[in-house]
């Protein structure tokens, strides 16, 4: 069990080191937001990843080509809108703006969205974390939920900490809040410019 564990939890961390668009969304809501408005976000793994699950390990044997190309489009179009939303609040940028009524709600939802649209869950569960969840179940259920909480709590707690880093450096004032804001901004497009090719070289 102790094997699974560490595996679980080794490659959460990995995964949430990772750039990508989900830490450069939570980045920039964090910026934009703040802290407190952006923390539920760093649970959206939990919920995006239950249909994710289930499609890899109880319907497909590997996730078709068809699919990665389909999330690829979708994922560039999607993040490409954050990362318009992300400039016009650069673009109106104040430092004092309480923000939305429910900005915590739209952060979760936007983050799940996000991260249904990514491939890398899709093709981590189906080539990695799924025969390797199947095996330690087989084994024992107990080496399979294991792997299953070590994974989860590890992921949310390392997009906490993203998110409190982050805090941080928004109170190192407007100035470079908004520079980093920006900074989020291109990275979004980056990111959506980076799906949309490939897409089109899958």
């Amino acid at each position: 069990m102790i094997g699974y564990i560490i595996f679980g939890a080794t490659y959460a961390f990995a995964a949430a080191a990772q750039p990508g668009p989900l830490m450069t969304f939570l980045i920039s809501q964090t910026l934009s937001r703040g802290w407190r408005r952006t923390l539920p976000a760093a649970l959206a793994p939990l919920l995006s990843d239950v249909p994710i699950i289930i499609l890899a390990l109880f319907v497909l044997s590997r996730v078709p080509s068809e699919l990665i190309k389909f999330l690829h489009f979708a994922g560039a179009l999607f993040i490409f809108f954050l990362s318009f939303k992300t400039f016009r609040t650069w673009r109106r940028f104040d430092a004092d703006s309480p923000g939305d009524d429910h900005p915590g709600r739209q952060a979760l939802f936007r983050a799940v969205l996000v991260n249904i649209l990514n491939p890398a869950p899709y093709l981590g569960w189906s080539l990695v974390l799924g025969p390797l969840f199947l095996k330690g179940f087989r084994e024992t259920p107990a080496n399979g939920i294991a792997l299953l909480l070590a994974f989860y709590l590890t992921m949310t707690l390392s997009l906490v900490g993203i998110i409190s880093v982050f805090a941080f450096a928004r109170n190192l004032g407007p100035r470079v809040n908004r520079v980093m804001l920006g900074l989020s901004v291109v990275g979004l497009a980056c990111f959506g410019v980076y799906q949309l090719w490939l897409g089109f070289s899958s």
